[in-house]
């Protein structure tokens, strides 16, 4: 009943005031047949600059007062609800029709707002995350969009290293928890961040399900993890595990979330694990993660964890270092001191 199935339908609301200066502000005004008038943001370093050939007000009332306007749309991230709420009701009261995305104001869980509209006579429509489109091509789909955390933007204090790896269970848990061990033996304060609902022992300051958010939520889900445990515990080295990796040939689904951990890390450093002859896991192998794993991040593998529960002997630290020119260990049997070594050697580089 609300839902914007295309551009079609918001023409004849032409021309609107755009809330939200960003990326979404600026598709909007893109689409074909749409005339944007004015642009508010309540960030005050935009305000009073150019912005889609317009400047940005501060106010939806001197925005009313210099442009014709017949409608607002309001495309605000996630977090701004109540920003997007104080607009959509100032904009009903004022007689415009509204747009709003799902990200900044959901007409369903709004249902009040839609009875002012009516009351007012004007239209209140959503740019809804189109899940009635992925049930007619998957069969099944969640209810609400999964994307649900606000985004933000942190830059640690202490060292990040990212801990992947070839495939799913090689090895990321174990090196994750031995690096901690091996600072703490060292007398460093290291942190440790589980992504994963197994990551259950000690060391580890906490885990969390990762694949249980959406791919967009979960770089904010690390970001914030990084800044809970540095306010609380202000370590002088984090260590992030992550999940599945980059390449693994077999099960493709979880690769996106191997790399939304890794772009959430940004890490300064990163150990790859491997388990050779995995018995039921796929990996295209070490040169092709290190490959995938620099081309998304800029940082550096400094040094392989080898898992060797199923390798053959010859198969052993002095094969993999000589292949790979990288520090190996393996962790379970020997700890992850050497690795250490390896990550601070570089980070001083």
């Amino acid at each position: 009943m609300y839902s914007v199935n295309s551009v079609k339908e918001i023409q004849d609301l032409n021309p609107f005031i755009v809330v939200g200066c960003g990326g979404g502000g600026e598709k909007f005004s893109n689409l074909e047949g749409v005339e944007a008038v004015g642009f508010i943001d309540d960030d005050e370093r935009k305000q009073g600059k150019q912005y889609c050939g317009h400047i940005i007000s501060d106010s939806l009332e001197k925005c009313l007062m210099e442009t014709d306007a017949k409608s607002l749309v309001i495309m605000l991230p996630i977090g701004a609800e109540g920003t997007a709420l104080k607009y959509a009701v100032q904009a009903i009261d004022a007689g415009l029709n509204v747009v709003t995305s799902f990200r900044s104001l959901s007409i369903e869980d709004n249902p009040s707002l839609a009875k002012f509209a009516e009351s007012k006579n004007v239209v209140i429509k959503e740019i809804s995350p189109r899940l009635d489109v992925v049930e007619e091509f998957a069969g099944i789909a969640p209810e609400k969009s999964c994307e649900i955390l606000p985004k933000i933007s942190y830059t640690p204090k202490a060292p990040v290293v990212f801990v992947g790896g070839t495939s799913q269970e090689c090895g990321k848990r174990t090196t994750s928890k031995k690096l901690g061990i091996a600072a703490m033996e060292r007398g460093m304060t290291p942190a440790i961040i589980s992504t994963d609902e197994m990551g259950l022992e000690e060391p580890t300051d906490f885990n969390f399900r990762a694949g249980s958010l959406s791919a967009m939520d979960v770089p904010a889900a690390i970001l914030s993890a990084i800044k809970y445990v540095e306010n609380k515990k202000n370590p002088d080295i984090i260590f992030i595990e992550g999940q599945s990796s980059l390449t693994e040939k077999g099960n493709p689904h979880p690769r996106g979330l191997s790399a939304a951990i890794l772009i959430g890390a940004a890490p300064d450093a990163v150990i790859v694990g491997h388990r050779p002859n995995h018995p039921y896991r796929e990996p295209r192998g070490i040169e092709e993660e290190i490959k995938a794993i620099e081309s998304l991040e800029p940082t550096k593998v400094v040094g392989l964890s080898i898992n060797l529960k199923n390798a053959e002997l010859d198969m052993d630290i002095e094969f993999f270092e000589s292949k790979f020119d990288l520090p190996v260990e393996d962790v379970y049997n020997n700890g992850a001191s050497k690795l250490l070594d390896a990550i601070l050697d570089y980070l001083e580089e």
